[in-house]
């Protein structure tokens, strides 16, 4: 998993209270903490559902974070919730906003009771798309980022949210430490600010609207040296894009390279085809090694 460097800790000195449950919002805060903030999150007496269908999962994500029980809507929860706000830099949640209002955390109560706290909302959809239902896999569908019947290997909107809230945490951060009216002091006023999953979605799908992933883009499967080929064993992922990989791959697979166009023929993808059908996994990161050309093997699963 990537790190943060420990030398580098943009959010250190800023406390961060998170409400919100299974991926996007404890992600941002694993990135957070990454980042050196204190991380600290209620969660209902029921706990959070990653905690009860993955296990390991919910322990990376929650490595570092103080972990409080509270039930939201009791009187003691409430109690407990405030108790956090009054020593909290940065809250963050991923509820509906019906559901915000219902827990008496809207903007204004909120920012009236904690003037210099900043609140970061991740929520499905923005305005008032938040109250549809959806998940990870809806936003994909609605941005065109869905191929076939198969499920994306990974969940891309939930994970590009959680970057995009943790980015939002930072801004919120950043804005508490910047001088207010050349006073010198630190800014006085939090900011909302609302993440949606949706449009992290869409942010994702920019190449797929540009054309550069579509079957007839360099990178979607027009240029014969950036596809997926079957070999002896496996697979291999061949990323030769620019003149000089490609020129490389042209050679090993007995193509004669005139000019760029010749990516784009289709006698070239048969002949690199056919080539890498000849060739081991073990071969291919030899020769990934000694010409230089960007190549990655994988099995069959």
């Amino acid at each position: 998993m990537p790190s943060t460097p420990p030398s580098f800790q943009p959010l250190q000195g800023t406390r961060i209270l998170s409400l919100a449950l299974n991926l996007p919002g404890p992600a941002a805060l694993m990135r957070c903490r990454q980042m050196g903030a204190t991380c600290v999150k209620l969660e209902p007496p029921a706990g959070d559902p990653m905690g009860l269908y993955n296990k390991p999962a919910y322990a990376q994500l929650h490595e570092g974070v103080k972990v409080l029980t509270a039930d939201l809507k009791s009187e003691a929860g409430q109690k407990m919730l405030h108790r956090e706000l009054e020593k909290t830099d940065v809250l963050l949640t991923s509820f509906r906003p019906s559901a915000i209002e219902k827990l008496d955390l809207g903007w204004k109560k909120i920012h009236s009771l904690y003037p210099a706290l900043s609140h970061v909302a991740i929520v499905g959809a923005p305005g008032a798309l938040g109250e549809e239902p959806g998940h990870d896999l809806t936003y994909m569908a609605h941005n065109d980022l869905l191929t076939g019947m198969d499920l994306p290997p990974t969940l891309y909107a939930d994970m590009s949210g959680s970057l995009m809230a943790s980015e939002a945490v930072l801004q919120a951060a950043l804005r508490q430490r910047e001088p207010y009216a050349g006073t010198g002091e630190p800014h006085p006023q939090g900011v909302f600010l609302e993440v949606a999953l949706s449009e992290a979605a869409s942010y994702l799908g920019l190449p797929r609207q540009w054309g550069l992933t579509q079957p007839t883009g360099s990178v979607g499967g027009a240029h014969a040296g950036y596809r997926v080929y079957a070999c002896k064993d496996g697979r291999a992922a061949v990323a030769a894009l620019e003149p000089h990989f490609a020129a490389a791959l042209c050679e090993a697979a007995g193509v004669q390279m005139k000019d760029m166009t010749t990516m784009f023929a289709s006698a070239t993808h048969q002949a690199v085809a056919a080539f890498m059908l000849t060739q081991t996994r073990e071969q291919l990161d030899k020769l990934a090694q000694e010409k230089d050309i960007p190549l990655h093997t994988l099995s069959n699963q």
